[in-house]
């Protein structure tokens, strides 16, 4: 049987600092493409998404995460400028000070309503998603997008 091809498959988190819902963790991507982004990366073969989201966490941020919910699954066609990828992003706690490490330049921790963020990917929307979520309770909508 021939192995379909498919988007590479990744995990993200939404930090949330010090139990703190206003505050959360993004790094300054090392790597292209640049911006604020999300903690997070490829699920490596044999690993479990949520085992990839807590390791690459700990990897970019040097904290340890304790996963609360999966937010959404992102996968629009277009999200990476590298070629196509779903997430599965989670809401995250963690405390402590976060360190960049791995693929991060620097980290940051910031208000997650702040328009003023440069996102890389679609971030941006996933931070969106994560302000409702808060205000509803509601997980991320489904979207149907075509390339």
């Amino acid at each position: 049987m021939t192995r379909p091809v498919t988007p590479l498959l990744a995990a993200d988190c939404v930090i949330r600092l010090n139990g703190r819902t206003d505050r959360v963790v993004l790094i300054e991507r090392l790597n292209p493409p640049h911006g604020l982004a999300l903690p997070g990366g490829f699920v490596d073969e044999g690993e479990s998404v949520e085992a990839a989201a807590v390791r690459e966490a700990r990897e970019e941020t040097s904290l340890h995460v304790e996963l609360r919910v999966l937010l959404g699954i992102y996968s629009a066609p277009g999200r990476d400028p590298r070629g196509a990828t779903a997430s599965a992003v989670y809401v995250a706690d963690a405390s402590g000070d976060p360190g960049a490490d791995d693929d991060a330049a620097a980290t940051f921790v910031v208000n997650p309503a702040d328009r003023d963020l440069w996102l890389a990917f679609d971030h941006r929307r996933i931070l969106d998603d994560y302000m409702h979520w808060l205000a509803t309770g509601e997980p991320a909508p489904l979207r149907i997008e075509r390339a």
